[in-house]
Formats: structure tokens, C-alpha cells, sequence
């Protein structure tokens, strides 16, 4: 089986990549977000590709030319904005429609997404967000006798992430946490003034490959991640893989995650409450989630037979 890949979106394709087995032989089409890379270039590519299924993430351009050009069965990874967002967006919002019809499959990342996205696509099926287990695995805590070392993982976004609530939370308790932040993100310059503001000191890290987030994860204690979409984030999986509690806001209201040890922590003072009582047992009781729910070679295996299905269909 062929399998042209197209896009990617947090590195979930090329880790499904990895662990899909070796007799499926996978062409990945990259792009960067440069105007000519992710129309023309990409568009090219793509007539140039030949495959027995396609796999578009994000069902955004990518998706849409791949449809255009008949490359069929296509299936369409929807990753977040583009169902959240994108689908409402007066500019974007046709082709993110036409995208949920075209395709003859529609998976989704996160299952905050699903029931949006079923409204369109009653098929839509959840296929978990694998986690690279190769490079996020467990290191023991660096012993040390100073403050707790919290670790704010995601790209700062107020609208998105929550990233203010941390820092409001994270000011609560100022004298006892270290708290390290990572240059990047849309509202990183806003987070700074207002952790000034609030007198909370932050050791600022530059922003790093993926493959090496796994050292920012180690010298941490806690890792905190977003408040906003009740939905397990990338970030969470690839922290508590690494051996790191994690806490962020998972919605009791998603099946999917109803075995999830850590549920609705979106305010300020659950925050709180949450920092001064994390625990091993709290990581323990996540590690086990997160190898059950999204152990990559399951999840491969899972998008096989979704293949070896939209192929027998189509």
C-alpha cells in the first residue's frame, strides 16, 4: 500500500509515519507556511504524487487542491482551528466545508471537534493523537531543595491556550513556584508585562525543535499546558510520556476522555488548588491514560484498517 501524506499539523503525521508498518510505503508532502510553498509548490507536488489512498492533515488549501486535482480516496485530518475557527471564517469557511464533504473519509484529533465536526460529516470518527514514545519516555525527577519548577509548555495565546489563567494562577503562588516560559506564541510580549505586573518572575527559554522539547519537559517538576479547549493537548501527552504531571483543562463532557484522572481544572483557584497538591500518584494515574488511550503503534494500527476500509469503499 502507498500512501501519500500530505501537510502535517503538531508533528502527528510524521509520528504516525513512524510507527505505521514497514510494508506501508508513505510519501510525506511538507510545507512551510510561505504563500508559494503552501499553494503552488504544494498544489505541484501533489499532481506529481501517486498513491493508493491520500492522507491530507488539516482541512484547510492542502486538502482542498488534493480534492480538486481527483486524488481519490482522500481522507481529511481535521487538527483544531480549521473546525473551531477556520469553518466559520468568512474567507476560509467554504473551503473548509467543501473540504468535510469531498473527502471520503474525515478523522479528527481532539475530541472537542467531533460534534462539531459530525454536523457535517455524521462518519467523522476520533482517531487519538499518537505520542513519539522513542523520543518522550521517563526520566526521574531531578532531586533539589529549591522552589517547584513549573514548566508553562504551550505557545502563549490568551484565546486559545489560556496562557493569562496560568499566569494569574501561577501569581497566586509566586514564592513558591520557578516558573520557566517559552519564547514563542502569538501573546508571548502581553504574557511578560502581565506576569510583571502581578510580580511573578520568569526564566524565559527560547523556543526549541520538537525533538528536543523532551530536555524542557525533564527539568521541570510540573508542566502546565491550556485552560480554554477541554481537550488533552499534544503538549499534556508528550509531558506526562516524559515522566511529568500535568495540569491543564480536560472536559468531563468528552466520552473520550472520561478515564482521565485530572478533569475540569479551568479556573484560577482549581489551578491553585492543583499545583499544591500534585503528586506521583497524579503522573501515575496520567502515564497510564496516556499509554492506553495513545500508545503510537495502537493508533498506527487503528489508521491501517481505516485505510485498508476507505480503500475497499472507493
Amino acid at each position: 500500500m502507498k500512501v501519500v501524506m500530505i501537510n502535517d499539523c503538531a508533528f502527528v503525521g510524521e509520528t504516525l509515519i513512524k510507527y505505521l508498518p514497514s510494508y506501508i510505503d508513505v510519501v510525506h508532502l511538507k510545507r512551510t507556511r510561505k504563500f508559494l510553498d503552501k499553494t503552488v509548490k504544494i498544489a505541484w507536488q501533489i499532481l506529481r504524487a501517486k498513491g493508493d489512498i491520500y492522507h491530507c492533515h488539516y482541512l484547510l488549501q492542502d486538502c482542498y487542491i488534493t480534492a480538486k486535482l481527483g486524488r481519490r480516496p482522500l481522507i481529511g485530518h481535521a487538527h483544531g482551528t480549521d473546525v473551531r475557527w477556520s469553518i466559520n471564517h468568512f474567507a476560509w469557511k467554504r473551503i473548509v466545508k467543501h473540504d468535510l464533504k469531498k473527502c471520503d473519509k474525515i478523522l479528527v484529533s481532539t475530541p472537542d471537534i467531533l460534534d462539531a465536526t459530525k454536523m457535517y460529516r455524521e462518519d467523522a470518527e476520533y482517531l487519538p493523537n499518537p505520542v513519539d514514545t522513542e523520543l518522550f519516555y521517563p526520566k526521574p525527577v531531578e532531586v533539589h531543595n529549591g522552589k517547584l519548577r513549573v514548566l508553562i509548555a504551550s505557545d502563549s495565546n490568551w484565546d486559545v491556550k489560556g496562557t493569562d489563567i496560568a499566569i494569574r494562577a501561577l501569581s497566586r503562588l509566586k514564592d513558591e513556584v520557578e516558573v520557566f516560559l517559552i519564547h514563542k506564541g502569538r501573546d508571548f510580549a502581553k504574557t511578560v508585562v502581565l506576569a510583571g505586573s502581578l510580580g511573578l518572575n520568569l526564566n524565559i527559554l527560547p523556543e526549541t525543535a520538537h525533538e528536543n522539547m523532551c530536555n524542557y519537559y525533564w527539568n521541570a517538576d510540573v508542566v502546565i499546558d491550556r485552560f480554554k479547549l477541554g481537550s488533552l493537548g499534544k503538549v499534556s501527552l508528550e509531558a506526562i510520556a516524559c515522566g511529568r504531571p500535568v495540569i491543564t483543562y480536560v472536559s468531563s463532557a468528552y466520552e473520550a476522555q472520561k478515564k482521565f484522572p485530572l478533569k475540569n481544572v479551568s479556573t484560577i483557584e482549581e489551578i491553585v488548588k492543583t499545583l499544591c497538591n500534585v503528586s506521583p500518584v497524579l503522573w501515575e494515574d496520567e502515564y497510564a491514560y496516556v499509554t492506553e488511550k495513545h500508545n503510537p503503534k495502537k493508533i498506527a494500527k487503528s489508521l491501517v484498517k481505516i485505510y485498508e476500509d476507505v480503500m475497499e469503499k472507493n
